[in-house]
């Protein structure tokens, strides 16, 4: 079982966000947290094989907000992912959170079956979710700020990943799921999450959007 941490200070969100991943076979509720501060009390006095694997974190929190406790989460318990789920999709809270350790941003208007699959990337191949809407927005953040610095560094990059790898990150750059790719491309969703694997271990990250990242950095779409 997935174990799953749910921080939200609206007790009917967490209601919401509770009933949505216990629907599906694989996820169990570890414990609800009010705020930040709250969390990270509980994580205390949890023992190592009871943390839960995802915390599932809101921004906007009395006394911690969601960065803060994401922040100190990370450093502390390093095995624990944290995904952002929140109404916000402004440019600075999605880079704060990113910055401060999120390894997913998600929307609290996707349905039930997008967070559960999406988590369920995460869990099994370390692909963080990241709502469409929110990657197309870090895309056009880091197109206008950045552009690749030499001809030779975009083009040692480039070489590392194949040429599927590449089709790959570039349907990545578009928004597209796993499922979403697998069937322009004509292969299994799983074989386009072994592909990501290896796209994120050769950019030495562990993210989509740090992969998102890099490619809009180096200029390579």
């Amino acid at each position: 079982m997935i174990r799953v941490a749910i921080v939200d200070d609206k007790m009917n969100n967490r209601r919401i966000i509770a009933d949505k991943l216990t629907r599906h076979p694989d996820f169990i509720v570890s414990f609800q947290a009010v705020n930040g501060d709250d969390f990270l009390n509980q994580m205390r006095d949890l023992k190592k094989e009871k943390l839960p694997h995802i915390v599932l974190m809101d921004l906007e929190m009395p006394e911690t907000d969601g960065v803060s406790a994401i922040g100190t989460g990370s450093a502390l318990y390093p095995d624990t992912k944290f995904v952002v789920l929140t109404i916000f999709d402004d440019d600075d809270k999605i880079f704060r959170a990113i910055r401060a350790g999120a390894c997913g941003y998600l929307l609290k208007e996707e349905s039930g079956e997008v967070i559960t699959e999406m988590l369920l990337s995460l869990w099994e191949g370390g692909a963080g979710p990241i709502s469409p809407s929110i990657a197309y927005k870090i895309l056009q953040i880091i197109q206008q700020q950045s552009a690749p610095k030499n001809e030779k560094e975009k083009t040692d990059l480039i070489f590392q990943l194949s040429d599927r790898e590449m089709e790959i990150l570039q349907l990545l750059c578009e928004g597209l799921e796993y499922k979403e790719i697998g069937s322009r491309l004509f292969i299994s969703a799983n074989t386009v999450k072994k592909h990501c694997i290896s796209i994120y271990q050769k950019l030495h990250v562990n993210s989509k959007a740090q992969a998102l990242r890099i490619a809009f950095t180096k200029g390579l779409f």
